[in-house]
């Protein structure tokens, strides 16, 4: 079985990263505006810096949780791909391999928007700091940018014989739009504490936390 999932900060959110959007997330202390658009990019480099060298040190100090591991384990028995809005390594470092990173990856680092020339980032990026004679910045997809994997990820969400998103509220476009590229045979799960919100009534709504519900789920697929 061919088995696609779509993962939100609602995975990373239980090894203790920030969410952005969430009650309490990010976005509440910190103004978009301010630090994630290529704007503020012109405007103050040394804060945009500042504020993903956090995100940096923070996912230094997290560790993958159940829903990391489920993950990983559920590859050992079917075909897996993952696809995330997340920019942490944390599905990798659970031993997950097949993954796609549809917002960029804290870890990585490139020299602009358009740039495919990753190279990687173990500390703090600082004003000054050149790749090829050019300042480093994250390799994160900022609000006003395009999501260049997303024709890739359009193409795997079609290929899935089982959808199953997970830690997201599927209001971060265009990744919420991947729903709509599965076939009408294809299976959809949605995990999620709010997931009955949703009201997708093509779907099977698991309103738990992921490190709850995904070890069962997998449990069940792999029997």
């Amino acid at each position: 079985m061919n088995i696609v999932i779509l993962t939100g900060a609602g995975v990373s959110a239980e090894s203790g990263l920030g969410t952005f959007r969430d009650s309490g997330g990010l976005w509440e202390t910190f103004k978009i505006e301010d630090v994630a658009t290529p704007e503020a990019w012109k405007r103050n480099p040394k804060l945009v810096l500042d504020f993903y060298n956090e995100r940096r040190r923070q996912n230094k100090q997290a560790e993958p949780n159940k829903a990391h591991f489920a993950l990983a384990e559920l590859a050992k028995h079917h075909s897996v791909s993952i696809i995330t809005q997340n920019i942490d390594d944390l599905h990798e470092r659970a031993g997950s391999t097949n993954v796609l990173h549809l917002h960029g990856e804290i870890m990585k680092g490139k020299t602009s928007e358009s740039s495919t020339d990753y190279f990687d980032i173990t500390d703090v990026i600082t004003i000054g700091d050149l790749y090829k004679g050019k300042q480093k910045r994250p390799h994160v997809v900022w609000f006003g940018e395009s999501v260049p994997k997303m024709d890739e990820a359009e193409v795997i969400a079609s290929q899935a014989d089982l959808f199953i998103v997970v830690g997201t509220s599927l209001n971060v476009y265009p990744a919420a739009g991947l729903v709509n590229y599965v076939h009408e045979n294809c299976q959809l799960i949605v995990v999620d504490p709010n997931a009955e919100e949703l009201k997708m009534t093509n779907a099977v709504l698991i309103s738990e936390v992921a490190s709850i519900a995904l070890p069962k789920l997998v449990d069940e697929l792999i029997k």
